[in-house]
């Protein structure tokens, strides 16, 4: 499996990293499953979050890690500092709380990727910047990043850090697919815009990508007259949605593989370091992810699935 690298870790970062906001103690055999055959395909970054199943996603990995003896092989993706039911809790004493509950929960010492998980623009970037780094000097963060935060936003904080001898965000985890969303995913959401992928061009930050296949959307399962499945057609129906999936589908015949496949590479062939974060749970669907990973295709054919126009040459 391809990798990237990231600033901080020593260790590579697999392309497709698994998805585990399902795992629970309780259907721990599929767990065992799930993340045994992506292992063998070569996968090594597991992404979780302190709020996945009320924390049981990050206690079914502790105890995976724990019996498989693997955790210096692992990359662990965790978020932290999610909103609760009072509102934004970006802060020292938030991050800390929940950093120090999934270190227990996962049965490590120390996260690879942190992330926090949403944005409070209301708090100055200095602020975090020092919760964040007063972590990593303690030895519990490898690296820090941004889930929903925005471009502007973390080059703000970059340029904090880089002012004051301090470590900045390495990796951005937004959402970016080929079908573009209409409105949030959730309140606080970030997708990627063709912007924020100029941004991640010129600064060359790797970007893991949440929602990565847009939902199943690419999967030939949903039409403009099924609307069935309502936050699928609140986030994703569109004509010109509809239309990046036709040309998906044409350039997926042209290649012999699968319109999911195609928007997949989508994500995995941008001008600067990508992930995607997949939500495979069974062999057919890991190996599709598998396959779609090492599709390669030209910048004019990623501005063509985009646009329906083929990027300039420069």
């Amino acid at each position: 499996m391809k990798t990237i690298q990231i600033k901080g870790l020593d260790k590579p970062v697999t392309t497709l990293i698994q998805g585990s906001d399902y795992f629970k103690p309780n259907v721990y055999e599929k767990v065992c499953q799930v993340l045994d055959r992506y292992v063998a395909i070569g996968g090594n970054t597991i992404d979780t979050a302190h709020i996945y199943c009320g924390g049981e996603s990050e206690v079914a990995i502790g105890m995976w890690l724990k019996e498989r003896n693997n955790r210096d092989d692992i990359v662990i993706l965790t978020k932290g500092a999610h909103h609760d039911q009072n509102g934004p809790r970006v802060n020292a004493d938030a991050i800390r709380q929940d950093l120090f509950e999934s270190l227990e929960r996962l049965g490590t010492d120390y996260i690879d990727l942190y992330a926090l998980h949403r944005d409070d623009p209301e708090v100055p970037v200095s602020e975090i910047i020092d919760a964040l780094n007063e972590q990593i000097k303690a030895g519990r963060i490898k690296a820090i990043g941004g889930s929903n935060w925005t471009t502007e936003r973390i080059q703000a904080a970059n340029e904090y850090a880089d002012a004051n001898g301090l470590t900045g965000f390495s990796f951005n985890s937004p959402n970016l697919s080929l079908a573009k969303a209409n409105e949030p995913f959730w309140k606080g959401c970030v997708s990627s815009d063709s912007e924020d992928l100029h941004w991640h061009e010129q600064t060359q930050l790797p970007l893991l990508s949440w929602s990565s296949q847009a939902r199943g959307f690419f999967t030939g399962r949903f039409t403009p007259e099924d609307r069935s499945n309502q936050d699928l057609v609140r986030v994703f129906y569109s004509d010109a949605n509809w239309d990046r999936l036709k040309r998906a589908e044409q350039l997926a015949e042209q290649k012999s593989v699968t319109a999911i496949q195609i928007a997949l590479a989508y994500v995995l062939n941008q001008s600067f370091p990508t992930c995607a974060l997949i939500g495979a749970q069974n062999e057919h669907e890991l190996l599709s992810c598998l396959e779609g990973s090492s599709i390669l295709l030209t910048k004019e054919e990623t501005a063509w699935l985009e646009n329906g126009s083929f990027a300039k040459k420069h």
